[in-house]
């Protein structure tokens, strides 16, 4: 049974992992983080956290560890190997993994640690760099009910919409679920904004209009504006959502399932990074249609 007092290790604090570890320093868990470049987590050791220099390390000194990384390949390496986190943490551990990656990784990093007496979730996350620096991200969970319910207080410090869907894995695939509705609708709000300004319409009034009627989506609401403006900082990076698609269509081709919104996607995407746009927001898509 965790306390409020428990510790909590934290591991990738980039554009969203910042504001959440932030978000968990505001409730008071005491918080201990472990970062490639320790400048990047500046600010946090600033308001009180500790920093560890390696993995290994951080994964000995506390009682849960919530790894947000890039890619696959990085979950793999904080996790497995002697230096990872499944043969460093106490056992009755919680580890949460809340990156997208691999469904089948999730359920591999289940097994090992369940054969170590931790306990794992695949807990990945929707909401953008909004929702993460407001608390208010959706956390699709996969994984044993009891350890969910432990670590329930700590998803409602980072999120609203906290659903367990199922065992291990299920949280990377209702989180690709996610990313295969984004990945269509994201072409759809580039061709309106096109659209619109091609008809001579201030776009901005068309959001007004057609945000809060049946085309009202996420996407619409929060990165249209952003697209006008010319505003193409990252809340999540192209090659992140490159990287989400792609375990999305393998992960649908597996199933023999057909889906040709989500292969344009990841195409039109693709043609974005080509043209340097790898580090910039997903809603840099709009630079192809404004050609």
């Amino acid at each position: 049974m965790l306390t409020e007092n428990a510790k909590i290790g934290f591991i990738g604090t980039g554009v969203m992992g910042k504001s959440m570890a932030q978000n968990l320093q505001n409730a008071g868990y005491p918080l201990t983080i472990y970062t490639r470049t320790k400048e990047k987590a500046k600010s946090l050791i600033h308001n009180g956290a500790s920093w560890k220099s390696s993995v290994a390390e951080l994964a000995q000194s506390v009682d849960i560890i919530i790894t947000m990384v890039g890619y696959p390949a990085d979950v793999e390496e904080v996790y497995f190997g002697k230096d990872g986190i499944l043969e460093n943490a106490k056992p009755d551990t919680y580890v949460i993994d809340m990156t997208t990656s691999n469904p089948s990784l999730a359920v591999e990093i289940y097994k090992q640690a369940k054969d170590k007496n931790i306990h794992a979730l695949d807990a990945p996350v929707s909401g953008g760099d909004i929702g993460a620096k407001s608390g208010k991200l959706a956390i699709m969970t996969g994984g044993e009910i009891q350890a969910f319910e432990t670590v329930l207080p700590i998803f409602k410090t980072l999120g609203e919409n906290i659903i367990l869907q199922g065992k291990a894995g299920a949280g990377q695939h209702t989180k690709l679920a996610n990313q295969i509705t984004i990945a269509s609708n994201m072409i759809g709000v580039c061709e309106a904004i096109t659209y619109a300004k091609n008809a001579g319409l201030n776009p901005e009034l068309v959001l007004d209009s057609i945000t809060t009627g049946a085309a009202g989506s996420w996407s619409l609401s929060n990165l249209a504006p952003r697209m006008i403006k010319g505003d193409y900082a990252p809340g999540f990076y192209v090659k992140h959502f490159i990287k989400d698609m792609a375990i999305a269509l393998e992960s649908a081709q597996e199933m023999g399932l057909l889906t040709p919104g989500l292969s344009l996607s990841l195409k039109l995407y693709k043609e974005v990074a080509e043209n340097g746009e790898n580090d910039s927001g997903t809603q840099a898509l709009i630079k192809l249609f404004e050609k």
